[in-house]
């Protein structure tokens, strides 16, 4: 049976302790209480079932007396003989049952299965001795065994009760598997959520110091922090870009938010990213045009032979421009198309020579994302103003020639239609207000000279063909 310490601190139980030792029985029964918080208990206060032990050595101290005791048997209390100085009872002596032999099979499977948990449970709670995981190797007999492991299990006392009342061995290990298997769940779940809080705090613990650590070498390097002069200047060139109202509106929004983020957050080289981006864009900023026709057409023919027919068109646009001076002029689209080598791009960039202005090109060739020509909005990560916005950005100018290559190779899938969204830029009646996910702001895209190339015709759809000269 199960050898364990025990400690007792009341005077009627020393003095029972006493009155046994100077009997030389040295036999004393062990019973439970129903409710610990009881100070003196009677019978009523005490289950019926206890083990008896025999005290096998004992220490009087200051505080009360400790013991070695060995379990004997299992008792159960039949009639009561007294109640002071201390419970005094004739108990029944209830011996082992052997293993029935129709069930030893069963029995083993059942005291392996407690084992296994047990092996679980051991490596799971952190009170628990790993020395423990001996005790099913080392105890073969199944009831004996039952009782060592309920023994060392932290569980209710009703529970343990419950263990020690049951007699059949076959029941006894059934509601240990019971508990136990309940135990080693529990157990699971707690180390899993004690991990994933300690991670948690392990993680912020690591940047808060990672952050202190680069402040101190900053200012050992006499670097500062230079936080507020990216924001004062963030501030100035706000001011001073030329936004829309509506731009202006978001990248103040942007700004406020931006000086609230701790500089160690993901959100704020976000944030700092959007307004690096709508400061980039050019709002205001736009080359004048060369009007004259003559240097026109002498460009043109330089750079191309032949090709009289757009040569003419071109110098007919800048002529409309050089008379219209009292309003905007509405932006030719044109569209070059033929077969692959005949000069269509390079066109473009001769256009854009002759009027002086800045040359941008993007290849449609293949897309099929619709955040290609609007971007992506900013709750993505890794986001991105669409190819429209990002050109004029490499441009540096609202108004530059703008090659729009193979349009007749846009695709269509799940993430959307490139050319229904093409329908917006390329249109003059709406352009000026075209909104871009990213940069969620209008920006006018009226000044922009577009110019397209395709090999076929028959692929581009009919409404993105009325908006072009063919």
């Amino acid at each position: 049976m199960l050898i364990a310490p025990l400690s007792v601190s009341r005077s009627s139980a020393m003095q029972l302790i006493d009155d046994s030792v100077a009997e030389s029985t040295r036999v004393i029964g062990a019973i439970s209480q129903r409710q610990p918080q009881t100070d003196e208990p009677t019978f009523d206060d005490i289950y019926e079932h206890g083990c008896a032990v025999i005290i096998r050595t004992l220490m009087k101290t200051g505080e009360g007396t400790r013991m070695i005791v060995q379990g004997v048997s299992r008792f159960k209390i039949v009639e009561r003989l007294q109640d002071a100085p201390y419970l005094k009872a004739r108990v029944e002596v209830i011996e082992e049952p052997e293993v029935p032999a129709d069930q030893a099979e069963e029995i083993e499977a059942l005291r392996r299965t407690v084992a296994s948990l047990f092996d679980q449970a051991v490596a799971l709670h952190p009170n628990l001795p790993d020395e423990l995981q001996s005790l099913t190797s080392a105890v073969q007999e199944p009831g004996v065994f039952a009782d060592l492991v309920a023994a060392h299990i932290p569980m209710a006392t009703a529970e343990k009760q419950e263990i020690l009342e049951i007699l059949p061995i076959r029941e006894r290990l059934r509601k240990l598997v019971e508990f136990l298997g309940r135990e080693v769940r529990v157990l699971e779940l707690t180390n899993r959520v004690q991990s994933e809080v300690s991670a948690e705090l392990s993680k912020s613990q690591r940047d808060y110091y990672l952050r202190e650590q680069l402040k101190a070498i900053q200012r050992e390097l006499g670097m500062g922090d230079d936080t507020d002069e990216d924001l004062a200047e963030f501030r100035i060139k706000i001011d001073e870009s030329g936004m829309s109202a509506d731009a202006l509106r978001e990248a103040n929004r942007e700004y406020d938010r931006l000086r609230r983020i701790n500089p160690g957050s993901p959100e704020y080289t976000v944030a700092r990213t959007y307004l690096e981006t709508m400061l980039a864009l050019p709002w205001r900023a736009e080359t004048p045009d060369n009007l004259d026709l003559v240097h026109a057409r002498g460009v043109l023919d330089d750079e191309h032979y032949g090709l009289d027919k757009i040569k003419r068109r071109i110098v007919e646009f800048l002529a409309v421009r050089k008379v219209k001076t009292d309003g905007p002029v509405r932006q030719p689209i044109l569209c070059f198309a033929g077969p692959p080598g005949v000069g269509k791009t390079s066109l473009g960039r001769s256009i854009a020579h002759a009027l002086g202005r800045e040359f941008v090109r993007i290849s449609l060739g293949g897309m099929r994302d619709e955040a290609e020509i609007r971007g992506h909005r900013r709750t993505y990560i890794g986001s991105m103003p669409g190819q429209i916005i990002q050109g004029l950005r490499r441009a540096g100018t609202r108004n530059p020639v703008f090659v729009l290559d193979e349009i007749d190779k846009l695709g269509t899938d799940f993430r959307g239609d490139p050319a229904s969204a093409l329908l917006e830029v390329l249109d003059p009646q709406q352009n000026d207000t075209f909104r871009d996910h990213y940069v969620d702001a209008p920006f006018d895209l009226s000044n922009v000279f577009f110019v397209t190339t395709a090999n076929r015709l028959d692929t581009i759809p009919a409404a993105l063909r009325d908006r072009m000269e063919i």
